[in-house]
């Protein structure tokens, strides 16, 4: 039962964090303490430590770099060789019908495809020749995306929907976020290629997680292991239960057990992200309009007392124009062939 409740508790706490930070992600509260955590860390850990953390952090995550896509690599080929060495292996023993066992490799194979577009597709950088183009595709809405605003770094005007990534150091046409994963930005060129790779990254970790449970439940199912007994600390006769049946599971194939927890946490996260990025393409929002939508907006409005007044000062996304229409202009954006024709 040890193995079984500290597994549990993994799975919740992992899970319960992510869902706080992104409940809390549009908090200035919560930015505060951390700020305040910071400083805290800083009283007690080495100037030179402190130094040296900076340098790291900096590194992986304000330059471009190919850390975080080796590691990405990494763990899918650790995983699809776990899932060769052993799972497809017990499958087939146990007259798994081939497709099934197969469809693991048919994802990894369309995502690496997808994960290689959006890694080198150009997001849609905006340069001083297709400045004007870009400055027509969207209206400014006068909140977030003030008219008349230079890049202070690049020089250009700023389109509608568009923001100055310090780690690239460009200008992104509908820019969505900068992935470390990827070591690209996600902007209008390369949305719908990051949508399809995170579609089938999940799917493939779930089909790996279902296909290692199904080996297990099977093989617990063959082998009349659910009716087996055994004897307890106290010398007591006791019949298989859960907690235990998953502790002799773990001692039996540890590294299906390792591979089936890291693979469930996975998928459940791969899952929820997929959820808001599909979210924010249908109400054709991004990522950085979703955080900063409400600052934007109590920015530019006067405070008005009375709680119905405060519900009616939400920020208004003005770029959404239906289901069908928003995602046609994700996977269909106006893109540098109509300005070749134009030219």
């Amino acid at each position: 039962m040890d193995f079984l409740a500290l597994f549990l508790f993994y799975l919740a706490f992992v899970l319960i964090s992510v869902v706080t930070i992104c409940i809390c992600s549009k908090s200035h509260r919560l930015m505060c303490l951390v700020q305040d955590g910071a400083q805290l860390c800083s009283c007690i850990i080495p100037q030179c430590l402190q130094r040296a953390m900076q340098r790291w952090l900096h590194y992986f995550f304000h330059t471009r770099n190919h850390a975080f896509v080796i590691l990405h690599l990494v763990l899918q080929g650790l995983v699809y060789i776990e899932y060769t060495w052993e799972v497809f292996g017990y499958c087939q023993e146990l007259e798994f019908s081939l497709p099934y066992i197969l469809l693991p490799y048919l994802f990894l194979i369309v995502n690496l495809v997808f994960f290689a577009l959006t890694c080198l597709t150009n997001p849609g950088t905006v340069t001083k020749t297709n400045e004007l183009f870009y400055l027509q595709v969207y209206e400014f809405d006068d909140v977030m995306f003030p008219k008349n605003v230079n890049c202070s770094t690049c020089g250009i005007k700023k389109p509608a929907r568009s923001k100055h990534c310090s780690v690239c150091n460009r200008c992104v046409h509908r820019f969505d976020h900068h992935c470390v994963w990827v070591n690209n930005c996600i902007g209008a060129w390369n949305t719908r290629y990051f949508l399809i790779y995170l579609l089938t990254l999940s799917a493939s970790a779930a089909a790996v997680a279902i296909l290692s449970g199904a080996f297990l439940v099977r093989l617990v199912i063959v082998s009349d292991l659910y009716q087996k007994t055994y004897i307890d600390d106290f010398g007591q006769l006791q019949v298989m239960d859960i907690g235990f049946l998953i502790q002799y599971l773990f001692l039996t194939f540890p590294r299906i057990i390792f591979l089936l927890g890291f693979i469930v946490v996975l998928s459940f996260l791969l899952g929820g992200y997929l959820c808001f990025a599909v979210y924010l393409a249908v109400t054709n929002q991004t990522t950085n309009e979703w955080c900063k939508g409400d600052r934007a907006w109590c920015q530019h409005c006067p405070l008005v007392a009375g709680p119905s007044s405060a519900e009616s000062q939400s920020y208004r996304n003005i770029y959404s124009r239906g289901l069908w229409s928003n995602l046609q202009e994700i996977f269909l954006p106006a893109g540098p062939c109509y300005e070749r024709k134009k030219k």
